[in-house]
């Protein structure tokens, strides 16, 4: 099937349930790593300029860990930039797990296509893929741009990043999708300059 592309970026709990979704949607797709997010800063900053930018959909199991992260994130995130996406009490074990989960419900990474689909239908969020803008920012562009594959790449990357207010973990794979979702184009293009400028003064 083709996927649905989605304008504001979608935050779940893991890395399977990311996986689950990257084949669904398109669309720029955030982990909070379960309660972790409550002790990581730069990822609450990160999140605060994702959701005033293009909003922020929330899809975190319907367990009460995933409610108790709905709650955290809510205490911090405007209301009106938050769309909140709940999947529905299934009991069951996801295939790569040896048992249930404690409360024995499915999470985002065990529901089927027609059910998490469903799920987004209901939360109002789905749109027409035509409508979909196309991403300007390409990785191909990070490498042109000598942040990745390049001798003294990571300490430009690093450089970018502190630019532009953007956690130092983010690495070039991922980078040219979350800068299209975080920054516009001249604030890129901008920060390019001055890095390059500093760099020949350094030399």
């Amino acid at each position: 099937m083709e996927k649905i592309h989605l304008r504001q970026a979608v935050l779940v709990e893991g890395k399977y349930d990311a996986i689950r979704l990257a084949s669904l949607v398109d669309a720029v797709i955030l982990r909070c790593d379960g309660f972790h997010i409550f002790n990581d800063r730069e990822k609450r900053a990160l999140l605060r300029r994702l959701a005033e930018r293009r909003g922020l959909i929330l899809l975190t199991d319907s367990d009460a860990a995933g409610f108790q992260i709905r709650s955290y994130l809510r205490s911090f995130l405007p209301k009106e930039q938050l769309t909140q996406v709940y999947i529905p009490d299934i009991y069951g074990k996801e295939k790569r797990k040896a048992a249930p989960s404690k409360e024995g419900k499915l999470g985002v990474e065990g529901m089927d296509t027609k059910t998490l689909l469903a799920a987004f239908e209901r939360a109002g969020v789905l749109q027409d893929p035509a409508a979909a803008p196309e991403t300007p920012l390409k990785k191909l562009d990070l490498y042109r741009d000598g942040f990745s594959g390049k001798p003294g790449s990571r300490e430009r990357l690093r450089a970018l990043l502190r630019a532009l207010a953007l956690p130092e973990r983010l690495t070039a794979n991922n980078l040219a999708e979350l800068l299209c979702a975080c920054v516009s184009a001249e604030e890129y293009h901008a920060a390019v300059q001055a890095i390059h400028t500093e760099g020949n003064r350094a030399t």
